[in-house]
């Protein structure tokens, strides 16, 4: 039985914060679940106070390794080190400063001062560049191998850094000028994307949830990788298309507004919790097109029926995750190697079931959050070498067809013709996907 913590007023900032940082470090939960509950047991923190505690934990889980290097020389718990360091990263000296009109006060010894100081000094010697970007060695040697030292250096420092946030407009419902239009009444700064106009990045941390363009339903957050990876599909009006791992359905939501509303868009997944999420988003799509349905598996019945009659199936397929690294830094420590072999043979099965819904000359887009080869690039190899009647088709040449035309300095295409989103090119998630046909 986990004890009971104590209410926020009796303890000082930064006893919360060395609590929060152990719960979160433990690893046994997500880290965004972790501080929901942690938010919950402590509802007398404001909103500034609650973005502290966010801020400094996600600093801590994305740099963990180097936080524990600059750690070794210090005294006290590593938890608090751990605080005082991402407090410095996050909000400056500034940040370790009493605010006597908060009622705060952090409480740094003189010795922790010295400390600190002294690891400015540190901050500067030459280091195992894993350990300096806070990546596990494994993934670090797999970047390495797949980029070169300089590039996987990139990637690792463009993985720590915070992601933006994207929104897809809702074709179906607005133009893009319009939702521009709104968000700019709203006093919220908007970037449009020339070459994705269904796209917009979004500037500062406005209240999106209170904003016209959000609660008409005009905009979803998806990140601008998800939406190229959503676009592969190449939807038309009037066709089939099953969404196969559908999950919250960001993707799903995607597809249906390219159907403009027609035809019939099936929703799968295991899961009716996350199929759940995507019922509210569906409402206030506004679309009517979208049938989400529970599946026990890959082979359950309903999957059977639907054998050679999809004109398109995506299968954004579960796997380690490992692309989304700057929404979720604390995944590079709950993920390790062994586990990416289990996690292969689940892919392999579900890119096998999903091709059996592909009629003839339909589409089959195999994508994952993913930039590990195993999961990616040799799932299809294997695919393609078992299933002859399936064959590559260019990703940037289904893109062009909807003029969409990714920059050249994102370097989106394999050789094979796969579409490959790497954060330090694209200022994206890392996302791959294999566009396949069926003869």
């Amino acid at each position: 039985m986990s004890r009971r913590q104590k209410p926020a007023k009796s303890l000082t900032r930064f006893d919360l914060l060395e609590r929060l940082i152990a719960e979160v470090l433990q690893l046994s939960a997500p880290a965004d679940s972790v501080i929901s509950a942690f938010f919950r047991a402590n509802k007398n923190l404001g909103m500034r106070d609650r973005a502290f505690y966010a801020e400094t934990v996600w600093a801590v889980l994305r740099n963990r390794s180097w936080y524990t290097h600059l750690s070794a020389a210090g005294s006290g718990s590593m938890n608090r080190r751990f605080a005082l360091l991402a407090v410095l990263d996050c909000f400056g000296p500034a940040g370790l400063a009493p605010d006597p009109a908060r009622k705060i006060f952090p409480q740094v010894s003189d010795q922790e001062q010295a400390w600190l100081a002294h690891v400015e000094s540190v901050r500067q010697t030459q280091i195992d560049p894993a350990v300096r970007e806070s990546t596990p060695p494994w993934l670090y040697q797999e970047w390495v191998a797949g980029l070169g030292p300089a590039e996987a250096l990139a990637c690792a420092r463009a993985m720590n850094q915070t992601a933006p946030l994207d929104l897809r407009i809702n074709t179906h419902l607005v133009k893009p000028a319009e939702v521009i239009d709104e968000f700019l009444s709203d006093q919220v700064s908007v970037t449009r994307f020339d070459f994705f106009p269904d796209a917009l990045r979004i500037e500062g941390k406005p209240a999106l949830h209170k904003t016209k363009p959000f609660l008409r339903g005009w905009v979803e957050v998806q990140d601008l990788g998800s939406q190229c990876l959503a676009k592969l599909v190449h939807a038309k009006r009037g066709q089939f298309i099953v969404d196969f791992c559908a999950g919250a359905g960001g993707k799903t939501l995607a597809i249906g507004a390219a159907l403009k509303n027609t035809g019939r868009l099936y929703a799968l997944d295991v899961s009716a919790t996350r199929l759940a999420r995507l019922k509210p988003r569906l409402a206030r799509s506004g679309l009517s097109n979208v049938w989400p349905s529970a599946i026990t598996g890959p082979t359950d019945d309903r999957v059977k029926r639907l054998h050679g009659k999809a004109d398109a199936v995506l299968v954004d397929a579960p796997c380690s995750g490992l692309g989304t690294l700057r929404r979720n830094p604390d995944l590079k420590w709950r993920m390790t190697a062994d586990r990416i072999g289990p996690l292969n043979e689940q892919q392999s099965e579900i890119l096998l079931q999903a091709s059996r819904l592909v009629k003839s000359g339909g589409l089959l887009v195999y994508g994952t959050c993913s930039p590990l080869p195993q999961e990616n690039e040799l799932i299809v190899e294997r695919f393609l070498s078992e299933q002859p009647g399936f064959r590559r088709v260019s990703a940037q040449e289904i893109l062009s067809a909807q003029r969409i035309d990714l920059p050249a300095d994102w370097q989106a295409f394999t050789s094979a013709g796969d579409l490959m989103l790497w954060p330090h090119r694209t200022q994206t998630d890392g996302f791959y996907a294999a566009v396949l046909t069926r003869d």
